[in-house]
């Protein structure tokens, strides 16, 4: 299996792979990398293929592995940070991972807990994150759990949903998968993409304004 590709994980456990991915992207550290936003419209996708095709699921049971996945791997990434405190994310040692939890903080700081839980849901890395981020900032268990719910049902339904409706409204969606999965993959990307060059900027932004020239 390789576990960047959506495909492998659909194909080789169906909605259990759904599950499987969006808990650990949601509530591992170690599972930032992983195609959340993909592997849902691409199950998505698969929703509608014909019933011969090599990978069919069902609407219904993908819908409950997402939304179980992103509810419970949010709340244990919570429990984690309330229990392991600001050691477990001082042994990140992955750059990405450490941009996430910058972007993380500074959503907490520019829109308070509702907002920024929930919108955090829409960025890779970031939703990875900030949940345990979350348990340390000692958020409200209440508070979290409400908006990481909704949070967790807009995103996983709604990217689910689009791939579904994507795939019901092109005639014989299965000769176009490749190409369209392909597709899904780079767009997926165009978010982290965004985040690194945010990132680029505000570090150059901070050097001082002599650094580097030389007389």
């Amino acid at each position: 299996m390789n576990p960047l590709s959506a495909t492998s994980w659909l194909s080789s456990l169906g909605a259990g792979g759904v599950f499987v991915v969006v808990f650990a992207e949601t509530g591992l550290l170690v599972g930032f990398f992983l195609p959340g936003d993909s592997l849902l419209f691409t199950a998505g996708l698969f929703c509608t293929t014909s019933a011969t095709a090599a990978v069919h699921l069902s609407l219904p049971w993908v819908l409950v592995a997402a939304v179980a996945g992103a509810v419970l791997g949010a709340q244990t990434g919570f429990v984690l940070g309330r229990r392991g405190g600001r050691a477990l994310l001082g042994r990140v040692g992955s750059p990405q991972l450490r941009r996430g939890l910058d972007r993380a903080e500074e959503l907490f700081t520019r829109y308070g807990h509702a907002k920024a839980i929930v919108l955090a849901r829409f960025i890779p890395v970031v939703r990875t994150v900030l949940n345990p981020l979350a348990g340390i900032l000692d958020v409200p268990a209440r508070t979290f759990t409400a908006w990481q719910v909704l949070g967790g049902l807009l995103w996983s339904v709604g990217v689910t949903v689009a791939g579904y409706l994507l795939g019901a409204s092109v005639p014989g969606i299965d000769q176009y998968l490749l190409p369209i999965i392909a597709l899904v993959v780079v767009v997926s990307l165009i978010p982290l993409a965004l985040e690194v060059l945010r990132g680029r900027k505000g570090r150059r932004g901070s050097e001082p304004a002599g650094k580097g020239k030389t007389r």
